[in-house]
């Protein structure tokens, strides 16, 4: 199935260590079981649920030391097309102890290296120069330490001569200084508790997440705003109106990597050349069946077909 070139973006992955143990308690040492170990970061699993549902891809990674080295292994191991970035220091890890006592899950997330101007600088001239003409480009996942909040703006104008479709998916600083802009990217994303972090009001049915969405829309904030109701589904304004997009009942395992699904299958299906709404109803079913899988999994292919295909899918 023909589609546009898509590059997802990573400027701060991690290597994700996951384990168990018996229980968590302070000042004992917990004999934990062998980790799993994955590549992490919004942008790479992007990648890698575009790869699940039969899309293609390109990965652009900022990495460092002997951990990107190890993450680059692991991203070529899984078929991934990776274009290596350069970071600053090396890359960080992260670290999800399961306590088997509780079912609870801790999760340590370490920094990733500063950032200064001048990396900035270069990776966003890599980034303006991996984009492919008419194809869409994904920023996804948290920024490294030193990156200013309005980068993706400044990704924006550098994208203009090649008509790469920006979409970001990020969250607190850089999410509200994106609210508050004028240069708009052409898809942005949000849960509903960052969107009424924003609104500064609960918003509690669909038309309420449509209307705010709208109003970024109006403000110049993005050309399209998805906001992503968690088991309610995801809403979307733009220039084809408001719409959602029903999740499916499903059984929920863990809710990690549903977010990055979720834009695996509204950007592929956008590159496809498919409708808004069919998109969104793609978007939703990844999501859906990603929360039915362990954190590190993502979706899996025959879920996501199954669900789109008993898409609910209704004009706001």
């Amino acid at each position: 199935m023909s589609q546009d070139p898509i590059l997802t973006v990573t400027l701060n992955p991690a290597l994700d260590l996951s384990t168990s143990a018996d229980e968590v308690r302070p000042d004992l040492k917990l004999r934990c079981d062998k980790p799993v170990v994955d590549p992490g970061g919004g942008g790479i699993n992007v990648s890698r649920a575009i790869k699940v549902m039969g899309g293609q891809s390109t990965a652009m990674v900022a990495l460092g030391g002997a951990t990107g080295q190890r993450i680059a292994e692991l991203l070529k191991a899984d078929g991934l097309s990776l274009v290596r970035l350069t970071a600053p220091g090396e890359t960080r890890q992260s670290l999800a102890v399961n306590d088997r006592a509780t079912g609870g899950q801790y999760r340590f997330v370490l920094p990733g290296p500063e950032w200064h101007r001048a990396h900035v600088a270069d990776m966003t001239s890599a980034i303006a120069e991996g984009a492919r003409a008419g194809g869409w480009v994904v920023v996804s996942g948290s920024n490294p330490p030193g990156v200013p909040d309005g980068f993706e703006q400044m990704l924006t104008v550098r994208l203009k001569d090649s008509a790469a479709k920006l979409v970001v998916d990020t969250s607190g600083e850089a999410l509200r200084v994106l609210a508050g802009s004028s240069t708009p990217v052409d898809v942005l994303r949000m849960d509903s508790h960052e969107a009424e972090g924003l609104a500064g009001r609960p918003l509690p049915l669909r038309s309420d997440s449509a209307g705010f969405a709208a109003g970024l829309v109006r403000d110049g904030a993005a050309r399209s705003v998805i906001v992503a109701r968690g088991a309610d589904g995801s809403v979307i304004a733009g220039p084809d109106g408001a719409w959602h997009a029903e999740a499916t009942p499903v059984q929920v395992v863990s809710a990690v990597g549903a977010g990055d699904s979720f834009v695996a299958g509204f950007v592929l299906a956008s590159a496809r050349g498919w409708r808004v709404e069919e998109a969104l109803a793609l978007g939703a079913a990844a999501a859906s069946a990603a929360v039915m899988t362990p954190a590190t999994e993502l979706c899996h292919a025959d879920d996501v077909e199954r669900f789109y295909a008993g898409r609910v899918v209704s004009r706001l």
